[in-house]
């Protein structure tokens, strides 16, 4: 066998193109292949897509089995197009578009119902579908729709009926004031109800933006509240062992109190002697300090140690110039 360097490398540049290409191609359709990815994939029809995204999840019973794989608008429709894995779909089969979270998060449920399984060329009906209800949208559409109303025209047209049924029975007239008055309150509160409803559709278009981030701090939590739960035990044998504890030395204390009060009163006295004598502890000390030192230089030649004795030969036989000058003294004094 020929090794590389001996080969064309034209081919074989072709050759790594191509398997190149080819891992690529696999790695990209993974999801669509037989084996490692599989799955069916189905078409259902909705009035509306609610904030259904690719990616979301599809279950039955609660349990992810797939995922949508697009959201296609076909006609006055939306197509949803989802994959399905070892899990089986009825031809009664209705699919919902729901909510998992309060922030906004869609999955779709599908329920799977039927004696016979779903034809994947069949898209499930309009019938068989729904959508939630949105209230991001909800309050942006009732922003939009109030902004539309005219009204200084509302009210003049309130006022005009309440005129005419001035001379009506009293309380058809109280009514009819009373619409007015209303009328004229929404009026002037218009800009502050406008932007209240905005506020309330940016609150909830950011609540719906972080909600990975509210996930992951509610799943941080359940883990705690799991770690606490598993530790319960613990923690109360750690209560219940500290209130022995204390329960113990409570009790230590108790017998030998008789003891304890005669040490602690001598203990007491000690204390106040050194005090008094406080002055005299630090002159001792401070002349304890230099003689050590001279006794550690007198000692320290090995097995000998430094020794003056004065007197011992009689003035008048040492020579001129010797001895102590005054007195019975050191000469290196």
């Amino acid at each position: 066998m020929r090794s590389l360097t001996e080969r064309n490398p034209i081919l074989v540049g072709l050759v790594g193109l191509v398997i190149v290409a080819a891992v690529t191609a696999v790695t990209y359709f993974s999801g669509d292949l037989p084996v490692i990815g599989g799955g069916t994939t189905y078409t259902a029809y909705f009035g509306q897509a609610a904030g259904l995204q690719p990616g979301n999840e599809v279950r039955i019973a609660g349990v992810p089995v797939g995922q949508v794989t697009g959201v296609t608008l076909a006609g006055d429709k939306v197509a949803v197009t989802f994959r399905v894995k070892n899990a089986r779909v009825g031809n009664s089969s209705t699919v919902a578009i729901k909510l998992w979270s309060l922030l906004g998060g869609k999955y779709l449920a599908v329920n799977p119902t039927g004696p016979a399984p779903q034809d994947p060329g069949r898209p499930i009906p309009l019938s068989r579908t729904s959508s939630p209800f949105d209230v991001t949208q909800a309050l942006t559409g009732v922003g939009q729709q109030l902004s539309r109303i005219d009204t200084t025209q509302l009210e003049r047209s309130i006022q005009t009926l309440s005129d005419a049924f001035r001379g009506t029975a009293p309380s058809v007239r109280e009514a009819l004031t009373g619409l007015a008055d209303l009328s004229r309150s929404i009026g002037s509160k218009d800009a502050e109800i406008t932007s209240l409803l905005h506020s309330s559709a940016l609150v909830s278009g950011t609540l719906a933006d972080q909600r990975a981030t509210f996930q992951s701090l509610i799943r941080d939590g359940n883990l705690l509240l799991a770690e606490l739960q598993a530790r319960q035990a613990a923690i109360h044998g750690l209560l219940v062992g500290t209130e022995r504890l204390a329960a113990q030395l409570s009790g230590l204390v108790a017998d030998e109190q008789g003891r304890l009060r005669p040490t602690l009163t001598e203990l007491d006295q000690v204390t106040s002697l050194l005090e008094r004598n406080q002055a005299d502890l630090r002159r001792a000390l401070s002349l304890v300090g230099p003689y050590y030192r001279l006794l550690g230089n007198a000692l320290g030649n090995g097995r000998w140690f430094d020794t003056y004795v004065c007197g011992l030969i009689p003035k008048s036989y040492l020579p001129p110039g010797t001895g102590p000058a005054r007195g019975c003294m050191s000469p290196r004094t």
